[in-house]
């Protein structure tokens, strides 16, 4: 006889059945999720493909432009070719790949933290501590900037017989130069913060900057010693204002004019880049001095200066401790602040990491064609141009173009070097695009820029005359910072910002290296005694030319006023 089923016979088999099937589902998943997660090349490609390309493609355009003016340059008008340029190239690859790497590190790595910082930090700390923070920040941002490493590339460059004491800073004493520097933008964030903190005007800081960085330029061309210095230190102060410095600097001025300012001007975080590039001056000016004063080994005998190298060159393993000791810090002193001192937890730690590891692998890779590519290329453009008014030894026995054609044609390379890697510099066309919104389109970002690239174009110009023509750098920086003195008192407060920051975004990592080795390149080919200052006249000419722009702006607005109230009489 069948047994006979009962319903919670039934329900028990159909749970049983249940389990079974769901059990056979999650081993059917499990089996077949490798598969669904698996990644072809070309699946990774088209994911990353787009991603990088861009972030490849725009330090393609910062970088080719000026490298390929600088060699059709060399070839078509001096005659001349590019030697070693296999390597030459690979350097300039390796700066692209390094740049690349390096932005993007920033931007995920060390961009979050200064944020971040920049806007909490008011509320929960003192101002005291709020200033120390900002010193430090500052100090160690300049020792993370690309360009920083032109300055030991340059001091190979520099004759230890005829200026002692800036060899002396170049090379036996190139770290304590490097920490000046960092200690002089320390400073210029730490009175940038004041600014912010209790409304100082811009105007006053830059007149009580600018005094005493005159005054040592005057006391320093006195000594013929010294004069060399005042070259290098006011190159100095174009070579802080990079990508590292500046974004991180914003980021905290930005958020602490936002916490601590009662008036709500959209350009009230200008003018921290100004002081950024005016206070190493002083710094440089200041271990030169101090040096001077020591019982220091300047003089060297013939022998040693026949032993030491004609080249600086730096090992792999040289560029990554740099790069190490550059990040590194950085990052560990904007970890402390926020994990320790602000108590705020570390969101997407992972992303994080992997900006940091960016931002040190392409300081690695930008030391490389640093040492490879850009110095190099630029130390032979500026070697070469004078045989076009000049004889070149062991080339050619007369000048390629009479002497004032050749001249001519040196100084018109001179400015389209530099209208033309002003145009090409991303973070200017960033500002155009700003200043056109905040002034409702009185000033156009087509303007700024044109206004921008001519000042920087006509300043390399006279820098490279200063260095043909053995012009003593004071007698074109004294009388051109006393123009921007007068400029500056009689402009309205925003242009001020505008054009003193106009100054720094025009110096990046690229046109840097380049402006310094061809400085350099020409001065030794032309017996000078430095080739320092071509940057110092490219950071003041756009100064100028933004505050001639903004009173014509200014002036142009009143008179169209004035028209129209004339109109509205009659």
């Amino acid at each position: 006889m069948a047994k006979k089923l009962r319903y919670g016979d039934y329900l028990g088999a159909v749970r049983h059945r249940q389990r079974k099937l769901s059990y056979n589902a999650v081993v059917a998943h499990t089996r077949l999720s490798p598969r669904k997660t698996k990644l072809r090349p070309l699946d990774l490609y088209r994911l990353l493909g787009p991603y990088i390309g861009v972030r490849f493609a725009e330090q393609l355009m910062a970088v080719v432009p000026l490298a390929s003016f600088l060699v059709l340059f060399q070839f078509g008008v001096l005659n001349s070719e590019v030697h070693g340029w296999e390597s030459i190239a690979l350097g300039m690859m390796a700066v692209i790949c390094g740049l690349m790497l390096f932005m993007e590190g920033v931007k995920r790595g060390l961009m979050p933290f200064s944020e971040n910082i920049g806007y909490t930090m008011p509320g929960k700390f003192s101002t005291p501590r709020v200033l120390g923070v900002a010193f430090v920040l500052g100090f160690m941002a300049t020792l993370a900037e690309p360009a920083i490493g032109a300055l030991k590339a340059a001091g190979s460059l520099v004759s230890r017989d005829g200026t002692p004491y800036l060899h002396l800073l170049l090379n036996e004493r190139s770290d304590l130069l490097v920490l000046a520097v960092g200690f002089g933008v320390g400073l210029a964030v730490l009175a940038g913060m004041l600014r912010f903190i209790y409304g100082w005007s811009l105007k006053s800081l830059i007149i009580s900057t600018l005094v005493p960085a005159l005054s040592m330029t005057l006391f320093f061309s006195m000594d013929s010693r010294l004069e060399p210095i005042i070259g290098l230190a006011w190159d100095c102060g174009a070579i802080t204002t990079g990508p590292v410095t500046v974004p991180l600097v914003l980021a905290i001025g930005i958020g602490v004019s936002a916490a601590t300012s009662a008036e709500d001007n959209p350009l009230s975080g200008f003018g921290i880049v100004t002081l950024a590039s005016l206070f190493p001056p002083i710094a440089v000016m200041s271990l030169g001095l101090a040096l001077s004063f020591g019982d220091f080994p300047v003089l060297e005998t013939a022998a040693n200066i026949a032993a030491a190298p004609a080249w600086y060159e730096s090992s792999p393993f040289d560029d990554i401790i740099a790069a190490l000791r550059a990040i590194l810090p950085l990052t560990l002193f904007l970890w402390l602040v926020q994990y320790w001192w602000l108590k705020e937890p570390v969101k997407e730690g992972k992303v994080l990491v992997y900006g940091i590891t960016l931002a040190v692998m392409g300081m690695m890779l930008f030391n490389v064609g640093l040492d490879y590519g850009l110095t190099p290329l630029g130390s032979q453009a500026g070697g070469m141009v004078p045989a076009a008014f000049a004889p070149y030894p062991a080339i050619q026995d007369s000048p390629l173009y009479p002497y004032w054609t050749g001249i001519g044609i040196a100084l018109l390379f001179a400015l389209l070097l530099g209208f033309g890697a002003t145009v090409a510099e991303p973070a200017l066309n960033a500002m155009g695009v700003t200043v056109q919104n905040l002034t409702d389109g009185a000033f156009t970002k087509k303007l700024l820029i044109r206004a921008v690239a001519v000042g920087v174009g006509l300043g390399v110009a006279l820098g490279v005359a200063k260095v043909i023509f053995a012009i003593p750098i004071v007698l074109l920086l004294i009388p051109a910072y006393l123009l921007t003195l007068a400029l500056t008192v009689i402009s309205s407060e925003e242009y001020v910002n505008l054009a003193w920051d106009s100054a720094g975004v025009t110096t990046g990592p690229v046109t840097v290296p380049l402006v310094l080795a061809l400085g350099l390149g020409l001065g030794k080919a032309v017996g000078a005694q430095d080739g320092f200052g071509i940057l110092a006249m490219a950071s003041v000419g756009p100064i100028l030319s933004v505050l001639v722009t903004g009173l014509w702006i200014r002036w142009r607005v009143k008179s169209n006023r004035m028209a129209i109230e004339r109109i509205n009489r009659r």
